[in-house]
């Protein structure tokens, strides 16, 4: 088995950028369909192993503008949004119709930077992808263009496709890209330029590597790619950059095809774990019971019913102290509930959260996912 295979085979969540060069025709304007039935076989082939895959999908600008009769070439920001409008819904239909014969369901997500910036927004759209995901949907995404404005869109989305992958806690991320990695030089102009098969850390040198970024209806380039391999080895994902023109992309990758792995230290759960517990402050404790502390060095989660005090003011998501009843801190996590819902459930049974509070959130007060042992 070969390193290509091996790294996306032992991936339980994928996330896959789709650059626009491989969806739209960059003369015409129009789709390119049996690639899109291409990926579509390879996503139901990773559905069977029992792989989660997310979708981030360039190509809603370049496929609209075809259709607005819009000038080849750069757009103004106004005509950028009036293409993706346009383009975003013929784009997920497509999309949909590909899929829809691999038994896929497809679900749309429009993000925006603030959404991965804005604490609540975050949680509201990782809830999402989650759930999506547990019930078996492929979630699509692509940057909301037709509301975004120029200082707050991401601009690219390899960087979008990093947010997501950091956000869902992804294995691995595929920059699938009319390149096939990261050369040494620019291959176009030096015959003798050389792929660079693995990366461990972006060094000044890897990044001189980088040329200028693309042109036209592509936003990104290798600077914004080796921008989200920043990202992504950070977060203890996987990143993989490759030529993804072929019609299983995905399948060619898998028996060899030349591509850059960046490699992170750790994995997502360790990162994200590392992040909990030494990177946010508590803005409010948790006391529990004897019972819950023993669940919680069992590796299970922290329910209501385990919790005999709250004290702090906090939101959801934010970060809190477990501790014990004479008071010695054994662990933090993130609060699924505010401070005030959680005074209201604490010592109850799960099945009491609706009567108590009007609506059905969480199970678990924190989850052994956002949960950190000391």
């Amino acid at each position: 088995m070969n390193n290509n295979t091996s790294h996306l085979a032992n991936a339980k969540r994928i996330v896959i950028k789709i650059g626009s060069v491989l969806l739209v025709d960059q003369e015409t304007g129009r789709l390119h369909r049996r690639w899109l039935e291409g990926l579509a076989t390879d996503v139901e082939r990773c559905r069977a192993r029992g792989q989660e895959i997310i979708i981030v999908s360039s190509g809603a600008i370049a496929l609209g503008r075809r259709y607005l009769s819009l000038k080849s070439g750069d757009l103004h920001l106004e005509e950028k949004q009036a293409a993706a409008a346009v383009g975003m819904v013929r784009l997920t239909h497509a999309y949909q119709e590909c899929f829809e014969t691999h038994n896929l369901s497809v679900a749309q997500i429009l993000l925006t930077r603030d959404d991965s910036e804005n604490r609540r927004r975050y949680l509201n759209a990782r809830s999402t992808l989650m759930t999506l995901l547990d019930v078996g949907a492929v979630p699509l995404i692509n940057e909301n263009d037709s509301v975004a404005t120029e200082e707050i869109r991401f601009g690219d989305n390899d960087r979008l496709a990093a947010r997501v992958a950091a956000m869902v806690s992804a294995d691995v991320l595929v920059l699938l890209s009319d390149i096939d990695g990261l050369y040494d030089a620019d291959p176009a102009a030096n015959t003798k330029a050389k792929l660079i098969p693995e990366i461990s850390e972006i060094t000044p040198d890897i990044e001189k590597m980088a040329g200028a970024a693309a042109s036209g209806d592509s936003s990104g380039g290798m600077v914004t790619k080796l921008a989200a391999a920043k990202q992504c080895l950070g977060a203890g994902c996987r990143m993989v950059i490759t030529e993804g023109k072929q019609i299983n992309p995905l399948q060619a990758l898998e028996s060899g095809a030349n591509c850059s792995w960046f490699l992170p230290r750790g994995t997502p759960q360790t990162a994200r774990k590392q992040w909990i517990a030494g990177t946010l402050q508590p803005m409010g404790t948790i006391t529990i019971d004897n019972g819950a502390v023993e669940a919680l060095k069992d590796g299970r989660s922290l329910l209501p019913a385990g919790v005999a005090n709250i004290s702090g003011e906090f939101q959801r998501g934010d970060a809190v102290a477990i501790e014990t009843s004479d008071g010695h801190e054994i662990g933090r996590g993130l609060s699924a509930y505010s401070s005030a819902d959680a005074k209201l459930i604490m010592g109850h049974k799960t099945d009491d959260i609706l009567e108590l509070l009007g609506y059905r959130g969480r199970d678990e007060m924190v989850h052994r996912d956002d949960l950190v042992m000391n």
